[in-house]
C-alpha cells in the first residue's frame, strides 16, 4: 500500500499542510549488525513496557492510559527537533482548517479584552460585515450564554459552525448604553492571508500573513487589481513577508513562481539521496518584470524564507529589513487513522536555488533596515530565531540567532516600508537595487 502524507513547512509559529506526497514502502535486507541493533531496540521497548506498567500500577493517582501513551509519543517526537510532534484528532482537524484557510463561521477577526470578545475587524462580504458588525464591538453573549469565563479559543469554537446555522450575538458598542442583539447565519469564510493597497497611487503594496491554500489565488487577485488600478503609473511592488511564520510548501513555490520566468525555486533533500526533489518555475511573471522589493524580519520563517530566498538568488527582487528566522526544514503530516490524529515529522531540509541552506542562519537582507523600537517594546522586539530552539537541526556553517521582528503599527513610522518606497520612486539609490539578473549564478 501507498501511504498518503502531507508536506508542510512550519515556521516560528505553527504552520500546516495538505499537499499530498506518496511514500513507497522500503524493502530492507538486514545484516548481522542490523539484527543486533534490532534486538537492542526490542530490549528498549520492553523497558518502556515495564515503566508503563509500573506507572499504571503505582502512581499516586490512577492515570489515564491514553494520556500516558500520548505523552510518551510526544516525548519521543519533541526529542528529535522543535518541529516534530504528535497531534491528537482535534489538533489534526484544527490544522486542516488552518491550512485550508476556510471554515464555517461569521467572518470576524477577534481578540480578547477584559474577558469579552473584541472585534478587531469584520471580513468583507461576510455575514458579520453585512450585519454591520464594527471594529471595537464587544461581544458579551453567544446564543444568550455569556462569553465571560471562556478562553478566546473556546469563544471562537462557539462562533464557528456548519454553514447555514444561526448564532445570536449580544454586542456592546460604545458610546451606546444599550446592548445590540443580532442573529447571523454562518457561511463558508475564507481566511484573508493576502492584504493589499496602493501606496501613493504609484506603488503596489502586498502583505502575505501566512501560506495556506488561499494564498496564491489571493496574491494573483491583488496583483491583477493593483496593476489595473495603477496602470502606467505603477513603479513596482512591495511584498511584505515580515512576521509571516510560513505554511504550505506548494504555496511557497507557487507564490515564488508568480514573479519568476524560469529556474529552480527550491530543492528538498531527505535522508536518502533518491528523495531529493527540485521545484522549478514556469514561464509567466505576473508582474511583467516590474521591480519587486521583499521585506523580511526575524519573524519571517520557513515558507516566507523560501520565497525571499528564491527571489533573492535569482536577482528578481531586492530583500530589505532584518535577518530572517532561519528555519529550513520540511515537516510531513502523516495521518494515523480515524480518531488517532497524525504525526508531524521532519523529513527533509530545503535549499535555496543557489544550493544554500539557511537552517539556523536565516536570510540576510540585501539592505538592512532596522526599526526604531519603543522602550516598552525593546524586551520583545526581537525574534530569537531557529538557532535558539533546543534540539534544532544544526547549520552547515556558523549559526546566527536573534533578529529584529518589530513592525511599527503606523505606516508613517515604518522605516523599511519608507526605504522600499523611496527606492522604487528613485528618491534613494542603493547598489542592491535594482538587482542585476545577469549576476545570478544559478542552476537553471
Amino acid at each position: 500500500m501507498m501511504r498518503k502524507t502531507s508536506l508542510v513547512l512550519l515556521g516560528a509559529a505553527a504552520g500546516a499542510a495538505l499537499t499530498l506526497l506518496a511514500v513507497q514502502p522500503r524493502v530492507l535486507a538486514l545484516g548481522g549488525s542490523a539484527v543486533a541493533a534490532a534486538a537492542d531496540t526490542y530490549r528498549q521497548l520492553n523497558l518502556f513496557g515495564d515503566v508503563f506498567e509500573r506507572v499504571r500500577s503505582d502512581y499516586v493517582e490512577k492515570p489515564v492510559d491514553s494520556k500516558l501513551i500520548e505523552s510518551a509519543i510526544n516525548g519521543m517526537l519533541t526529542g528529535l527537533d522543535p518541529h516534530s510532534s504528535y497531534m491528537d484528532a482535534k489538533s489534526f482537524r484544527d490544522m486542516q482548517v488552518q491550512t485550508r484557510g476556510e471554515f464555517g463561521g461569521l467572518g470576524i477577526e477577534v481578540t480578547m479584552e477584559d474577558g469579552l470578545v473584541k472585534v478587531v475587524a469584520p471580513i468583507d462580504e461576510t455575514p458579520a460585515a453585512r450585519a454591520g458588525i464594527l471594529a471595537n464591538d464587544l461581544i458579551t453573549h453567544l446564543n444568550d450564554e455569556p462569553v465571560q469565563g471562556l478562553t478566546l479559543t473556546q469563544a471562537v469554537e462557539k462562533m464557528r459552525g456548519a454553514p447555514n446555522t444561526k448564532l445570536k450575538l449580544r454586542i456592546i458598542r460604545k458610546p451606546q448604553t444599550q446592548p445590540i442583539e443580532v442573529t447571523l447565519t454562518r457561511e463558508v469564510i475564507r481566511v484573508r492571508t493576502v492584504r493589499s493597497r496602493d501606496e501613493g497611487e504609484d506603488v503596489a503594496y502586498i502583505r502575505l500573513t501566512q501560506f495556506n491554500e488561499q494564498t496564491t489565488e489571493g496574491l494573483k487577485k491583488a496583483i491583477n487589481d493593483l496593476s489595473a488600478k495603477l496602470g502606467d503609473k505603477l513603479k513596482g511592488y512591495v511584498i511584505d513577508l515580515r512576521n509571516n511564520p510560513g505554511g504550505l510548501l506548494d504555496q511557497a513555490i507557487s507564490v515564488s513562481d508568480a514573479f519568476l520566468e524560469k529556474g529552480e525555486i527550491v530543492s528538498t533533500r531527505g535522508r536518502n539521496a533518491e528523495e531529493t526533489q527540485r521545484f522549478n518555475a514556469r514561464a509567466g511573471d505576473l508582474t511583467k518584470g516590474k521591480p519587486v522589493i521583499v521585506m523580511i524580519n526575524g519573524g519571517s520563517a520557513s515558507a516566507s524564507e523560501i520565497v525571499a530566498g528564491a527571489l533573492q538568488d535569482h536577482k528578481r527582487a531586492t530583500v530589505i529589513g532584518s535577518r530572517s528566522f532561519g528555519k529550513a526544514s520540511v515537516q510531513t503530516i502523516i495521518p494515523l487513522g480515524p480518531s488517532n490524529g497524525a504525526l508531524r515529522l521532519t523529513t527533509a531540509r530545503y535549499y535555496t536555488p543557489s544550493g544554500t541552506s539557511i537552517q539556523a542562519t536565516g536570510i540576510n537582507p540585501d539592505i538592512e533596515v532596522l526599526q526604531d523600537v519603543p522602550d516598552e517594546m525593546k524586551a520583545r522586539g526581537d525574534s530569537k530565531g531557529e538557532a535558539s530552539l533546543r534540539g534544532h537541526l544544526k547549520a552547515d556553517g556558523d549559526e546566527k540567532t536573534g533578529s529584529q521582528s518589530y513592525i511599527p503599527p503606523e505606516a508613517k513610522d515604518d522605516k523599511a516600508l519608507h526605504m522600499a518606497l523611496d527606492l522604487l520612486r528613485g528618491i534613494k539609490v542603493n547598489s542592491a537595487f535594482p538587482p542585476n539578473p545577469k549576476a545570478a549564478a544559478l542552476k537553471q
